[in-house]
């Protein structure tokens, strides 16, 4: 066998291997007669670059390195937060930095000094790291036909990567101080497919959250903002990276907001406080003026109530109290207790019978008024035992069959003022008396004449008369006893008496309560 013809077969074979190699593979000589495309084309060639894989560096130990990328965050547009969808929309440029050791061309094309600069096709090209906005709604690259994204590649290799983006995130407001709230609302960037081991994400050094100057909030107002990174632990209960468990580098920045409340003093706490100042004409109305005074009273508290729910629609339905239910919930309780305290005196105007009052101060005027009928009882015990009395002497006297006893119709019956309430109890108890002064003049003398009974029942009505007139002056004597020193008032007077105090008290309250509630906002 001739083995020099076999070795000669061999090295032809890899001659002609390597010189395809040599086509598939361009060289990199000469790199500055290159144009950038084409300078770009050979540095990113197969034969050379993967994109699927990360940049592999080593440390002086030989130990792989994970890739550093370094974030920064332009915010040119930032609308209101929605509280009842609890989230808020940024327009913002957001700008990635790293090292790609495969791109770098200081060598290959020394002069060429200036990075080369390329859009979505040079970024599609190239290894990205993949990274997500963690609280994100939905976002999206801007652009239309060509998306708004600028990729650069300085000689050394490093890749900076600029997207303009649209992200509408999610913010867990905290509304119970709403209106009078302040929220802290994050942005959170996390490595998707890499963990810290082959990826680490960093915040530039300077600057590295930065708001156009013209930037504007119409209802929050812009306080501070601070940056953080931090890692994410994810496991296999966690499926936001893929359900790959790993620690994960992330980034945040949040933003301080502070509601202005102009719009809602303007709009809700200064015409809720004209409502309540509304409803207290009705103090100043007299108190049957049954129809202005209710039409008052009903239509400030659906205006009201229409108010407070109009506010209440733009709000989340929170398990929590917020500040705004604080204050609706207390000005319905002013406007409520002013149709109360209508219905009150209303009801006092309409009674008949005048209140006595031991001294006229607000203590003893409302006792005397919720609580008439016990005096009323107490008067009235003592009148029914002071006609038994007097019944009993007046048959003591003699003035039932005695020695003056006339049995002729020659008594005069004398004509009694009674007052007024004490008409249907002097009724009842003349009746009584008078049908048991014919039993008894019946029983005593039956074997009398026709005209010697008539003489005893008019003798029995004038005893009967007796007693009435001698039960009135102990009515009247036992009152002169009890009530002495005491004041009578009307119940129109106690009406107009209490509607002069609420335009007092209710006033009052109502400060307290702004007291309270202010202090409550600004200082706790």
């Amino acid at each position: 066998m001739d083995w020099s013809l076999v070795i000669s077969i061999l090295l032809n074979c890899l001659c002609t291997s390597a010189s395809a190699l040599d086509e598939d593979c361009p060289t990199l000589d000469d790199g500055d007669s290159l144009s950038q495309t084409q300078l770009l084309d050979r540095l990113t060639h197969g034969c050379r670059y993967d994109r699927l894989e990360r940049p592999i560096t080593y440390s002086e130990t030989g130990q792989r390195l994970p890739v550093d990328v370094y974030m920064r965050a332009y915010i040119y547009f930032m609308q209101n937060l929605e509280a009842h969808d609890l989230q808020f929309k940024i327009y913002a440029l957001l700008q990635m930095r790293y090292l790609d050791p495969r791109l770098n061309f200081r060598n290959v094309s020394p002069k060429r000094r200036q990075p080369i600069l390329g859009e979505e096709h040079l970024r599609n090209s190239l290894w990205m790291p993949h990274i997500f906005l963690a609280n994100e709604r939905d976002s999206s690259i801007l652009g239309l036909t060509e998306k708004d994204i600028l990729t650069s590649i300085s000689p050394d290799g490093t890749v900076i990567v600029s997207n303009r983006i649209k992200a509408t995130l999610y913010c867990w407001l905290n509304l119970k101080k709403f209106p009078f709230d302040e929220q802290h609302c994050s942005t959170v960037l996390e490595s998707w497919m890499y963990n810290t081991s082959e990826l680490v994400l960093h915040w530039e050094q300077k600057r590295p959250i930065t708001y156009d100057g013209a930037l504007h909030l119409t209802e929050f107002v812009l306080q501070r903002s601070w940056s953080n990174e931090t890692v994410i632990n994810a496991d296999l209960s966690d499926l936001r990276h893929g359900a790959f468990a790993g620690n994960y580098s992330s980034l945040s920045f949040t933003v301080h907001l502070t509601r202005v409340v102009g719009f809602y003093l303007m709009d809700y706490f200064l015409p809720s406080m004209l409502i309540v100042a509304i409803s207290w004409v009705s103090f100043w109305l007299q108190a049957d003026q049954a129809p202005p005074r209710i039409t008052l009273g009903t239509s400030t508290l659906l205006t009201f109530i229409t108010l407070a729910s109009a506010q209440g629609k733009t709000l989340p339905k929170v398990s929590y109290i917020k500040v705004s239910e604080v204050w609706f919930l207390g000005c319905t309780i002013f406007i409520f207790g002013s149709m109360v305290e209508f219905a009150f005196v209303n009801t006092i105007w309409r009674r008949k019978k005048s209140v006595p009052v031991k001294k006229l101060n607000s203590k003893h005027i409302l006792k005397s008024t919720l609580s008439p009928n016990l005096l009323r009882r107490r008067s009235h015990a003592r009148s029914r035992s002071f006609s038994g009395t007097a019944l009993q002497k007046a048959a003591d006297t003699g003035s039932l069959g005695g020695a003056g006893f006339n049995n002729y119709l020659t008594v005069n019956l004398p004509i009694t003022t009674i007052k007024e309430g004490q008409v249907l109890n002097q009724q009842r108890t003349s009746r009584g008396v008078h049908k048991m002064d014919v039993n008894f003049v019946e029983s005593a003398f039956g074997s009398m004449g026709a005209a010697q009974s008539t003489g005893a029942i008019s003798a029995a009505s004038s005893s009967q008369t007796l007693t009435n007139n001698n039960r009135t002056e102990g009515v009247d004597h036992q009152e002169e006893i009890d009530l002495s020193g005491w004041t009578t008032l009307t119940p129109q007077e106690i009406a107009m008496w209490i509607d002069s105090r609420a335009r007092f008290v209710f006033p009052l309250s109502f400060l307290v309560f702004n007291l309270f509630f202010w202090t409550f906002v600004y200082c706790i």
